[in-house]
Order: structure tokens, then C-alpha cells, then sequence
């Protein structure tokens, strides 16, 4: 009868505390299937072991892309320096602060030592790692250059995750200050209004146009507010509940959002710098062509992009060149079609959609100046016309009937 092997212990970091032969206070950290084990190959190094405790894995803030992308880069940077890649994972499975980071490498750490292909142990955590990061892993693995394509991952999602935050930090002060301007006119609508409407009656005069107007908007809204209220927050909830489940709803949101002045243009070019990238990472790594597409149009974060995409693969597939795919779409702009059209003739076709990325990812950046420098003044003009309007029209008795006096 054949006896199974004993499987080996699952391996944990533990965190230890002692004093070496002189009494100094000695730290560090050992990787061990338990306590015990950790603290007999520290006796053995002539350590006093004080406390042992397992490294904790719980807790900690959620996984983000920027996680990913720093310790890919980490990843990169050790295994192009000879580090073998399990104690590539152990090193910087240690130097993350985040628990999360650390219980996810370890996991992807145990199931490689199992012998399981690192982007099939990518492939189990669809949450933190995407059809083209796993594509792109598996190409490297089967072309033997797994560690140049981790350093072209990681230019890759650094360069989008700037993008995303330089949009972000362009809509988050709008966003911020309409939502401050939303409280302070409610408050205005609620209290302060209805303490001057009471000032008013008593004057016994007739009271002007304005000011009668923001007193009937406040009764409105003093006596609705919980229906005004609930009906934004159930509709809004509804709204982003639809446009995360609806596909409709997405291509229709996705053209309407690059339709909006100024940031429309900036949603679009921010489009365009990530398709280009993606799909010139995807290529350059050794992907064929049309396997690439597969995962180019999610990446570019718009339906609309996701749709020409499509169309661009089936067209392909079926002899015709890439530019000319893309000529009818009729989305991308004339710029991008030249040099895919360049880099399809010369052999280069990796490159200069890379040199079209970076030159629309500058262009994003010159957008994102040109508004920080524009939405303050226009944000002062709103601010003063929506506010002061408020007060002014409440003011506008006690100046008649000072005139009068």
C-alpha cells in the first residue's frame, strides 16, 4: 500500500525579540512552519529568545493599483539584480507596511512553491492582477525574459496611475468645492433665510423681487428638504448602481463624459495615452497582435475605446492592417493613425505608439496645468454669484428702507 508524502507545513514570517552572548537587544525576522521552530535555530545562533510572535497578515488598508505597481517594480528590480524569485517575494513581502500586501505575496509565494506558475498564481487574485498583467507574465515566462517584462509592467502602471491621479487631482477641487457650496446654501436656506423673512413681516413694507424669490425657495426647501435629500441620495445610488451593472448605460456615459468642455478633451486624451500604452507594452513583450487587443480596450477605461477595439480586432483577424482598423472607428485622432501607420511600415510598430503615448500623456499634463490655473477664478466667480447673490437679496430691504430714512 503506497503511503502518501507528508505534505510540508505551511510557512509563516515571524517577528522575534532576544538578547545575543553580550546582552544586546537583538531584532529580526525569520520565515518558519511555527514558534517553535524559529526559536530553536535562534538558540542555536547563541540567542536568548524573549518574544516570538507571528507577523500579522490581517487588517490594513484595501490592495490598490499603486500597490501593485510598487512591488512590481520591486519585483522587477530584484530579479534583474540575479535574486531568486521566491526570496524576491520573501523580501518584499517584509517590507510592505500594509498586512494585505503581505498575506497576497505570501499566498502567491506558497502556491509558486508548489510549482505553480507564477502567472497562474497572478491569475487567482483576478481582484489585484488583470488579464494583461497576467498575459503579459505568462509571455515573459515562456520567452525566458520574465524580468524585462516586469520592468515593462511596471513603467507601464506607473504611468497609467499617473494619469489617473493627475485627472483625479483635476476634478477633486471642483467636486470639493460644489459639495461645500451645497452645505453652506443649505444651512442659508434653513436657518438664516427664515430668521430674516421674520424680520421682514414685521416691517409691515413691500419687499423686492429678489428677495421674495430666495423667501419662496427657502419655504421650498425648509418644508421639502427631506424629500429633496432623499430623493438625491436614492437616485444617486440607483444612478452609480446602473452605470457600474448596465452596459448600455456605460457607452452612454462614457460619450456623454467626452462631450463635457474642457474636461472631455482631458478624459479623451487620457483615453488615448492609456490605449496606446497598453497596446504598445503588449506588443513590445512578444504578444501577437490580435491576442493583444483582447485586453487594450478594457484597459483604456472607456466603452467607447472598448467598442473600437472590438471592431479593430475583428477587422484584423481578417487581413486588414492595424491603421486602417483604426481609420474606421473614426475615434482616434489623425496624430495616433500617422504614427501607427509609421511604425507599421518601418517594423517599429511598439514604438511609436509608445512615442504617441508619451506625447498625449504630456498633453494631459499641460491640460491639468491650464485647469488648476482656470478653476480657481472661475470657482470664485460661482461662489460669489450663487452666495452673494443669496445675501444680497436679503439685504436689499434694510437698504430701502435705509434710503427711506
Amino acid at each position: 500500500m503506497a503511503v502518501s508524502a507528508a505534505k510540508k507545513p505551511p510557512e509563516y514570517v515571524y517577528e522575534w525579540e532576544g538578547k545575543d552572548k553580550v546582552g544586546k537587544m537583538v531584532r529580526g525576522e525569520m520565515r518558519a512552519g511555527g514558534e517553535a521552530v524559529v526559536s530553536a535555530s535562534l538558540r542555536r545562533q547563541g540567542i536568548l529568545v524573549q518574544k516570538v510572535r507571528k507577523r500579522r497578515t490581517s487588517g490594513g488598508s484595501a490592495i490598490k493599483p499603486k500597490d501593485i505597481a510598487v512591488l512590481t517594480r520591486q519585483l522587477a528590480t530584484m530579479m534583474r539584480a540575479g535574486v531568486p524569485l521566491l526570496q524576491s517575494f520573501d523580501i518584499v513581502a517584509r517590507g510592505s507596511t500594509n498586512p494585505r500586501v503581505t498575506k497576497l505575496l505570501n499566498d502567491i509565494r506558497g502556491d509558486i512553491e508548489t510549482g505553480t506558475s507564477l502567472s497562474q498564481s497572478f491569475r487567482k487574485h483576478p481582484m489585484h492582477f488583470d488579464a494583461l498583467y497576467c498575459n503579459l507574465v505568462e509571455a515573459g515566462e515562456s520567452a525566458g525574459i520574465l524580468e524585462s517584462l516586469l520592468d515593462r509592467l511596471a513603467t507601464y502602471q506607473e504611468k497609467t496611475e499617473a494619469i489617473k491621479q493627475k485627472i483625479r487631482g483635476a476634478l477633486a477641487y471642483p467636486i470639493s468645492v460644489l459639495i461645500v457650496a451645497m452645505i453652506v446654501v443649505t444651512i442659508i436656506m434653513l436657518k438664516v433665510v427664515p430668521a430674516f423673512k421674520e424680520v421682514f413681516t414685521s416691517f409691515g413694507a413691500d419687499l423686492p423681487a429678489p428677495t421674495l424669490a430666495v423667501i419662496a425657495i427657502s419655504e421650498f426647501f425648509t418644508s421639502y428638504w427631506w424629500a429633496m435629500f432623499g430623493t438625491l441620495g436614492i437616485g444617486g445610488y440607483m444612478f452609480m448602481q446602473t452605470w457600474k451593472r448596465s452596459e448600455k448605460m456605460q457607452r452612454t456615459m462614457d460619450r456623454l463624459m467626452l462631450k463635457i468642455p474642457v474636461f472631455g478633451d482631458l478624459l479623451y486624451k487620457s483615453a488615448v495615452a492609456r490605449w496606446t500604452r497598453t497596446l504598445s507594452t503588449m506588443f513590445a513583450a512578444g504578444v501577437p497582435l490580435v491576442d493583444a487587443l483582447d485586453s487594450v480596450g478594457g484597459a483604456s477605461g472607456n466603452a467607447m475605446f472598448a467598442e473600437a477595439t472590438e471592431q479593430i480586432q475583428r477587422d484584423v483577424s481578417t487581413g486588414t492592417s492595424l491603421t486602417v482598423a483604426m481609420q474606421t472607428t473614426n475615434i482616434f485622432p489623425v496624430m495616433v493613425l500617422q504614427m501607427a501607420s509609421i511604425g507599421e511600415e518601418s517594423g517599429s510598430l511598439d514604438g511609436m505608439l509608445a512615442k504617441s503615448a508619451d506625447i498625449y500623456e504630456e498633453e494631459v499634463d499641460e491640460i491639468v496645468k491650464t485647469l488648476s490655473s482656470l478653476m480657481e477664478p472661475i470657482i470664485i466667480v460661482f461662489l460669489g454669484t450663487l452666495i452673494g447673490g443669496i445675501v444680497v437679496a436679503m439685504y436689499l430691504p434694510i437698504f430701502k428702507l435705509g434710503s427711506v430714512v
